[in-house]
């Protein structure tokens, strides 16, 4: 099927926030994502983890050390951060926002936090979605079924998944993920549609002007 003629129209890309409690299906739905729609990549934040096996510098990761990602942090380079035992993550705003000018859509998987000091920063360019479970006893179930993990590690799994569902109405959208298929449709469904918001379609105001000549 041929592209539409709004298919080709300049526009503004946008940062597509996914949060959710652990075990939520959070990850499984951001994959689908990214293998079913090409216009939209995974940002890519800075890290001063060390570097996994099989883990590619700038596609995983930028990896840097201590010292210089406090020096970006200091030198206002980053659009959030955070550290999380013992680990700094950020999201660089250069390469951001030269991605979005170019009608580059973002996908960021960040909790409720890293989320907040996005949408305080680029308000108009971030959707914010997140994700429910059925209830509270499948998302327990869901955790005990991986098999790896003690009580006290799932006891303290439930405890924050409980935490990051009490900001569920800090986002423009909430989706149930009773079933992974319909879960996704409805977030691919909500990328899409927030693709043909008019103040993000920038090349409109000509293509209407050209018609009214």
């Amino acid at each position: 099927m041929a592209n539409s003629s709004q298919d080709k129209l300049q526009r503004r890309g946008l940062m597509f926030v996914l949060s959710s409690p652990s075990g939520a299906g959070k990850t499984t739905i951001a994959r689908k994502l990214l293998a079913a729609d090409p216009g939209i990549g995974m940002s890519v934040s800075v890290t001063t983890r060390p570097m996994r096996p099989g883990e590619v510098e700038g596609k995983d990761y930028h990896f840097t050390d201590r010292t210089s990602f406090d020096r970006m942090v200091e030198e206002g380079e980053f659009l959030e951060w955070a550290e999380v035992f013992g680990n700094c993550y950020g999201t660089p705003k250069a390469q951001i926002k030269a991605g979005l000018k170019a009608g580059q859509d973002f996908l960021f998987d960040i909790d409720w936090q890293g989320t907040q000091q996005l949408y305080q920063r680029m308000e108009v360019d971030v959707v914010r979605v997140f994700l429910l479970p059925p209830s509270i006893e499948e998302l327990e179930h869901r955790l005990r079924s991986r098999g790896t993990d003690s009580e006290e590690v799932i006891a303290g799994r439930m405890a924050r998944a409980r935490a990051e569902i009490s900001h569920w109405d800090g986002y423009d959208y909430v989706v149930v993920n009773d079933d992974i298929d319909a879960c996704f449709a409805k977030v691919h469904g909500i990328l899409q549609a927030e693709r043909l918001s008019r103040t993000r379609q920038t090349g409109l105001v000509d293509f209407v002007r050209a018609m009214m000549r």
